[in-house]
């Protein structure tokens, strides 16, 4: 079974989200845990947790992948700005565990200068700090394409922080379009992609995909999504992708320029696309 989904507005609450999942053929999805784009988190409703919960587990769904704000940037140059990141990373992963054995996504953050050392460095720190023992909540990096200073657009770097922190509990979300422009030729060598993941972080350290099209060319750095099969991917890099025996047991979230009718028709090409 695969499991797919998309990206869900949390504003009517986690139960409608499942909700919503359900109405489009979906078995997956994720949501953001404040404003994408600032700083703001309701507070959570801890009844609604237990009944999404619950509803999640009489659907059969796979793992849910909560993403951080785009603006948490661990490893900014500026240290009050810095610190700020740090506490919000900390109170993400205190709500989640609200909602137990789910995973926890962000974008490791752009070093602005400081250089990839520091910047991993300070990454390190933040998660050391935000993770206490027996979370139950797997943080998971996603691949960038290293596009400026950001950090996590080669599998050395997303390494370098999982050993720093020193966790079980640290994983990789794969994101189709990123590890494209930055240069990884899932279209061509899937299998030699995944064999170089494997070398340098291990493939059990892979939780989950983002699944994009890209509207930019291989190793372009660039990070601008497209519908699935409408861009420099195409739709045999997907049918690759859901029907290979270490990826398709992985949840696996669209993030394309999309609304709900748009990714459920998708979440069909996807699934008609198994084998």
């Amino acid at each position: 079974m695969l499991y797919v989904g998309c990206h869900l507005s949390a504003s009517g609450g986690n139960l409608e989200m499942v909700r919503t999942a359900q109405s489009i053929g979906a078995n997956t999805f994720a949501f953001f845990t404040r404003n994408p784009r600032g700083s703001k988190a309701k507070p959570e409703d801890l009844e609604d947790c237990a009944r999404a919960m619950e509803a999640l587990k009489d659907a059969s769904f796979g793992p849910l992948v909560a993403h951080g704000a785009y603006t948490m940037n661990l490893c900014t140059l500026e240290p009050d700005a810095r610190a700020f990141a740090a506490g919000v990373l900390a109170d993400d992963l205190r709500r989640m565990a609200a909602l137990p054995g789910n995973y926890y996504n962000f974008h490791p953050g752009s070093h602005v200068g400081q250089g990839t050392d520091t910047g991993i460095s300070q990454i390190v720190d933040a998660l050391k700090k935000a993770m206490a023992p027996g979370y139950p909540v797997t943080v998971l990096l996603e691949t960038m394409a290293g596009k400026g200073s950001e950090i996590g657009g080669r599998f050395e770097e997303l390494k370098a922080i999982i050993d720093g922190v020193g966790s079980e509990h640290v994983g990789v979300c794969l994101d189709s379009c990123h590890v494209h422009d930055g240069g990884y030729d899932i279209v061509n060598d899937l299998d030699g992609v995944l064999a170089e993941f494997d070398r340098i972080i291990g493939l059990d350290r892979l939780k989950a995909l983002h699944l994009n099209d890209s509207k930019n060319p291989f190793e372009s750095h660039k990070d601008r999504h497209e519908l699935l099969g409408q861009g420099s991917l195409g739709v045999g890099a997907f049918r690759g992708i859901v029907n290979h025996p270490v990826l398709k047991k992985l949840p696996m979230i669209l993030e394309t320029p999309n609304e709900l009718p748009g990714y459920a028709r998708e979440i069909q090409l996807l699934r008609d696309l198994e084998k």
